[in-house]
């Protein structure tokens, strides 16, 4: 298990960009479709934006494309943390990290064996490193792009 983190509202805001404290400290979603993270075909783990705890394996991604990014299970059962949600007379699960606290998303019980389980998880709030740790940079990049046009 992972020793806890406290951070005041102000040490988050300092270290998270402006979408990652309302996504992860504000419980807020980011548009369906809206990172290249859900597309990541790797190997490779997917960590806590905020405070870089490992949460899901890249071989527990499910492969067909969904709005976010989505797992069968995390990497342990003590790094995530659930909650009941009630949002619009609709009753769900949370997803937080353990560690922070951060809103990563929902479970649902939608998905196909070994655990049945479906975990959605906001692609703002996780980060990806590849199998030797290094960052992986989302397919869309600009960066990536430039060099397809030269």
């Amino acid at each position: 298990m992972l020793d806890k983190i406290t951070k005041t509202d102000a040490e988050w805001r300092r270290i998270l960009t402006p979408e990652q404290y309302r996504v992860t400290r504000q419980k807020g979603a980011e548009p369906a479709h809206a990172d290249g993270r859900r597309k990541i075909i790797g190997d490779g783990v997917f960590r806590c934006v905020c405070c870089n705890a490992p949460l899901f394996s890249s071989r527990d991604k499910f492969s067909e494309p969904e709005w976010w990014p989505t797992f069968r299970q995390p990497i342990a059962p003590d790094r995530i943390a659930t909650r009941v949600d009630v949002h619009r007379f609709i009753v769900r699960s949370e997803v937080l990290c353990s560690r922070c606290d951060a809103h990563l998303g929902y479970v649902y019980e939608d998905g196909r064996p070994p655990t049945g389980m479906r975990y959605y998880i906001n692609a703002t709030a996780v980060i990806f490193s590849g199998r030797y740790g290094e960052p992986s940079r989302p397919p869309w990049s600009l960066e990536l792009l430039s060099q397809l046009l030269r």
